[in-house]
């Protein structure tokens, strides 16, 4: 049997052009693996600047397995920090969000911390003269992550201390949260309220290869999307009667395979994609009143019109977010164990754009991705039922097989049908890429 404990070199050998191993999605050991160098190694989405606006301003969130802190330090000063004390490793916040004011004290001893994390006062100090604690880990204050990088709004890390770049990672990538953002008038995002957030028993991978299976949505959905469009059909309403918001939202995920396999999927190097390069299903919503206008003003009519008309539908930037630009949503998939991933839904407001545009995005959010949605259980039913599935012992390899090619090159940008499974592909060749990024090589243990 093999182990694959502490050996990254034996996990990522799970992963092949065809097939993954089925130990990708129920091994604890490989989960473990997982957190230590996938998520150490690559560049993480923690959260986004308007959730921190003001000087003392904290988000808490984690990073794979590891608690940290997204802190404004100053007013253009943002960072990550590890959220624990570097005495008795005691967490230093428990509320998701608040303001600690001009610093951080710990609950346990009173030690406080700059909001940059830097040492600012041990009580009863004189206690450490001599004891050289000024020369350790410990007395120099808060642990930060190895990299922070502020796009856009976005607030990515790195907790490895050296690696990839941010801009070597993402690359070209990035232009689709460029487009995300450009939609704003004023370039701008802000979140709007809290996400929505629930608990699927199933692997945090099987989300992320969900967002760009063109092939599931006609007949997952059938039975939630399927039902409405057929009562929607049975009002027989009076010809050029508008469609009522929520069915242009609904509707689409009812496209047969030939609207699917025409938007096309790009894939980019470490792991990146996005499906809808030519349309997608959010491309013939209807137009809200003033927006163009306020566009138009901002970037001039030809910039205003190419900005609407790159109609992406689900980005994925790895290892664990998805982003949609025309609906203005970002999904995070926090991994917490092998079977166990907790799903984020957030909405952004562009800034100097009509409010309809955000009532739009809630109600999208809230049809598509509640705990109480019904399409979004219908994805939920899948994840569990092959959560349950891969245990059986009639097969152990996973197939991702679909429009393969021959000698398939993950360091080129690549367009293809939109139906293909390159971009699964893709990104377990950055899983197994970042899972042994700078590591030794080691024999597997049999």
């Amino acid at each position: 049997m093999v182990s694959y404990s502490g050996n990254p070199t034996a996990a990522a050998s799970l992963v092949q052009p065809h097939q993954v191993h089925r130990d990708v999605y129920i091994n604890e050991d490989i989960f473990k693996l997982e957190m230590k160098h996938v998520f150490a190694n690559s560049w993480v989405f923690v959260g986004h600047e308007s959730q921190t606006p003001a000087k003392g301003d904290y988000f808490a969130t984690q990073i794979g397995d590891q608690p940290v802190i997204q802190v404004r330090h100053k007013a253009d000063d943002i960072h990550v920090l590890y959220n624990r004390c570097p005495h008795k490793g005691t967490k230093i916040v428990i509320d998701r969000q608040g303001n600690t004011g001009k610093f951080f004290r710990c609950p346990y001893h009173a030690w406080s911390f700059k909001t940059d994390g830097c040492l600012l006062a041990i009580p009863l100090k004189k206690g450490y003269e001599g004891t050289g604690l000024e020369d350790t880990e410990s007395g120099k204050g808060m642990k930060a992550v190895g990299a922070v990088k502020n796009y856009r709004g976005f607030i990515f890390a790195r907790l490895a201390e050296e690696g990839i770049s941010f801009e070597e990672f993402f690359g070209d990538s990035l232009s689709s949260l460029d487009n995300m953002v450009d939609r704003s008038p004023e370039g701008r995002l802000e979140v709007v309220g809290p996400p929505l957030r629930y608990l699927h028993h199933c692997n945090w991978k099987m989300l992320v290869e969900n967002q760009t299976d063109t092939c599931h949505p006609m007949v997952a959905h059938e039975s939630s999307a399927g039902t409405a469009v057929k009562l929607y059909e049975e009002l027989d309403l009076p010809e050029g009667t508008p469609k009522p918001p929520a069915m242009e939202i609904i509707a689409p995920f009812m496209s047969p395979y030939e609207f699917f396999e025409g938007m096309g999927i790009r894939t980019w190097p470490n792991g990146h994609g996005h499906t809808g390069v030519s349309h997608s299903i959010h491309s013939d919503y209807s137009a809200i009143p003033g927006y163009f206008e306020a566009l138009t003003e901002s970037y001039g009519e030809e910039r205003a019109k190419a900005i609407l008309d790159d109609n992406r539908h689900n980005t994925v930037y790895f290892p664990n977010i998805m982003i949609k630009g025309p609906i203005q949503q970002l999904r995070v998939f926090i991994p917490l164990a092998a079977d166990k991933t907790i799903v984020e839904s957030y909405i952004y407001r562009l800034v100097g754009a009509p409010d309809a545009l955000t009532a739009r995005t809630a109600m999208y959010n809230r049809m598509i991705n509640a705990p109480t949605s019904i399409v979004g259980h219908d994805d939920l039913e899948m994840y569990e039922r092959a959560q349950e599935g891969l245990h059986a012992d009639g097969m152990e390899w996973v197939n991702v097989q679909r429009l393969l090619e021959d000698d398939e090159d993950f360091s080129e940008e690549a367009v293809h049908n939109g139906t293909t499974e390159r971009q699964m592909r893709n990104q377990f060749n950055a899983w197994a890429k970042f899972m042994t990024y700078d590591a030794p090589e080691q024999e597997v243990a049999e």
